[in-house]
């Protein structure tokens, strides 16, 4: 055996050495409690009002403000690495055994990390006051394995949750990859999949003219502006230096929420203009227009759709403007072609939050979720990592997420998990009740590439109420997360 596979079997040897280790137990520093509750949602858009209006969750089966199911391992987190942190002299630290096998992988080179399985198990919603504490055991250490990301080794630990009292509440299991940077495997030929395109000023500039100056000027503002006539009110589109109605010469503009319907569509494949993504939906939308009884006031717009596979698109489909600041100023304070420019493209809307539960009568295996579409900014990224108590910096330092072989920061596995747990309860309604949240972690979920989140009923138990949906989340990169949400719907 060579002096290289002798250090890897001894590596081995130790790491596996400490499989079936349990740590002591780990205690929360503090309580849970309704503004890191309230944190939590911001961070990931959940207004379900049990979480955060005393009023209405009063009025709920839980009696009061009760904290989101996914959020049962981030009360006992130590908080920002490097820190002091009070403790009694007469207890120092203690290591608990996933830090001490990554230490270990750290010290063999084997830097870079990201979580890949996470399965939390509710057995109880928290509420503000609960003080928690886990005790952690190893289960495995898996031999070095090839990834995409590079050689590295899969841990895997799982903790059992409980009060201060001893009441059990939870469990989770919990796998991350240690690999060392740089050491992934190129992808096979013909499966290379289209990289986040930054270059979008490599598009042609529009032509800004006097007819459409003053929908270029609000798109400048992410302003929606379509061209009415002062004279009879009618919309049209495109712009025009006169009424085809009245015949005026007065023209003006409206501004529109930015809602639309999906009147048709075409999907481009070629030829492949520089600054676009292909393959490349350009739909045919109906803008909304508030009516105030005035002729013509339906409009058809053409643009670029976003966050959607072709396969995804239906006729019918709700959508919501996104703004896309395609090109810099080629001349400061110009307002023509040559200033900043602004476009319009339209994404799946967001589908309303159901404020009544569905009731598991109201629910038939095979059913689909609404499309949801989630743009990915570093803000989200940032902020969902804050709220879950996660400072790994692979979530919010560039710098060092680029020296651990990251493209850039991304989502930690637990704002992933919130949002999949948002996604489902906003569908089921308030106060359905979660039981289990199962995730595999695959693609990274990087600024500015949406994720699009599906879902589907896998099963219905309409004797218990017990449902099982599945949901994926996805960038043009691939699947983010694949996984299920257990639930207890009303019978």
């Amino acid at each position: 055996m060579s002096a290289p596979e002798q250090s890897e079997g001894d590596l081995l040897a130790r790491l596996r050495a400490q499989v079936g280790t349990q740590g002591p137990p780990q205690l929360g520093r503090h309580p849970v409690n309704v503004p890191a509750i309230a944190d939590w949602c911001d961070a990931l858009g959940d207004g379900n009002p049990i979480y955060v209006d005393e009023e209405a969750a009063a009025k709920s089966r839980h009696g009061g403000i009760v904290a989101p199911p996914a959020t049962l391992d981030i009360w006992d987190r130590p908080g920002l690495p490097g820190q002091p942190k009070w403790r009694p002299a007469d207890k120092p630290p203690a290591e608990d055994p996933r830090s001490h096998v990554l230490r270990m992988l750290d010290e063999a080179g084997y830097v870079g990390v990201v979580a890949v399985n996470s399965e939390l198990e509710i057995v109880r919603y928290l509420r503000p006051g609960d003080l928690l504490r886990n005790v952690q055991i190893l289960e495995a250490v898996s031999d070095e394995k090839q990834t995409a990301l590079g050689t590295g080794y899969f841990v895997t630990t799982r903790q059992r949750y409980e009060t201060v009292d001893g009441e059990h509440v939870g469990d989770l299991l919990f796998r991350i990859l240690k690999f060392r940077p740089g050491t992934g495997t190129a992808p096979a030929a013909g499966t290379d999949r289209p990289a986040p395109d930054p270059s979008s000023e490599l598009r042609p500039r529009p032509a800004i003219n006097r007819d459409n100056q003053a929908l270029y000027d609000g798109y400048r503002a992410h302003e929606l502006r379509v061209p009415s006539c002062n004279g009879c009110g009618r919309v049209f589109f495109p712009p025009s230096p006169r009424c085809s109605s009245c015949g005026s010469f007065d023209m003006g503009h409206l501004v529109v929420p930015g809602r639309a319907t999906l009147h048709s569509f075409t999907v481009v494949h070629h030829p492949q203009v520089p600054g676009f993504r292909y393959p490349l939906v350009v739909g045919l939308v109906d803008l909304d227009i508030p009516a105030d009884g005035r002729p013509g006031r339906s409009v058809r717009f053409v643009a670029d759709l976003v966050g959607v596979r072709p396969d995804q698109v239906t006729i019918g489909m709700p959508l919501e403007v996104e703004w896309l600041d395609s090109h810099p100023a080629q001349v400061e304070g110009a307002t023509d072609s040559r200033g900043p420019i602004s476009l319009p493209q339209f994404r799946p809307a967001t589908p309303p939050r159901r404020t009544e539960t569905l009731t598991a009568a109201e629910v038939v295996e095979g059913q689909r979720l609404p499309l949801w579409c989630l743009p990915v900014t570093p803000t989200h990224i940032v902020s969902g990592a804050l709220a879950t108590r996660d400072f790994q910096d692979v979530h919010h330092d560039r710098d060092l997420a680029l020296r651990k072989g990251s493209q850039d920061i991304f989502f930690n596995i637990n704002t992933s998990i919130g949002l999949m747990q948002r996604y489902v309860t906003d569908w089921t309604g308030p106060e359905s009740g979660v039981t289990a949240l199962r995730v595999r972690l695959g693609a990274p979920a990087y600024p500015y590439l949406p994720l699009t989140f599906t879902g589907t009923v896998q099963s219905v138990d309409a004797g218990s109420g017990r449902v099982v949906v599945a949901v994926q989340a996805s960038n043009e990169l691939g699947p983010h997360i694949t996984g299920v949400v257990e639930l207890e719907l009303p019978q």
